[in-house]
């Protein structure tokens, strides 16, 4: 496995990605229908120099995929996604840490996410205290955890 840079080309396929993960903890059709436009990347986001979407490859299989969007002197980690049948085999943990060590070198202190409840323990585990909630982007009222890990001494 190896990380790179996302090709605008494969937005269709991110986003397939996306969806399928997101499905993965059992929310039913109308909830998906509500995120589908948030989960949905297209060539424009990909290629902008304003945010970094690489990608988990093997053997050209896409396995999955994560965006920062830097905002200095913080960053945000807009998706980190994984196909289903490989979650739990580390593939989020290094697209996470290829993320942090990117925003390290950017010189970012913080970085944040609004974490989907079901993937709060494996931000807790990759070192994120919970710092608060946000509102969902696509469900109204709904809250999601907001998670930040520190990336600078006295950050």
């Amino acid at each position: 496995m190896h990380i790179r840079p996302a090709r605008p080309a494969e937005a269709e396929l991110l986003t397939g990605i996306a969806l399928r993960a997101k499905a993965y903890w059992g929310y039913g059709e109308a909830f998906m229908a509500a995120c589908r436009d948030e989960l949905t990347l297209d060539a424009a986001v990909i290629g902008r120099a304003s945010a970094s979407t690489v990608v988990a490859e093997d053997g050209g299989r896409l396995l999955g995929f994560a965006v920062l969007t830097p905002a200095p002197p913080s960053g945000e980690l807009d998706m980190l996604f994984v196909e289903p049948d490989l979650i739990g085999r580390g593939i989020g943990r290094a697209l996470f840490h290829h993320v942090r060590d990117e925003a390290r070198a950017l010189g970012l202190r913080r970085l944040t996410v609004d974490s989907d409840p079901h993937a709060e323990p494996f931000y807790l585990a990759m070192g994120a205290t919970r710092i608060g909630s946000a509102p969902s982007g696509s469900i109204p009222g709904r809250e999601l955890p907001l998670m930040e890990v520190e990336l600078a001494p006295g950050a």
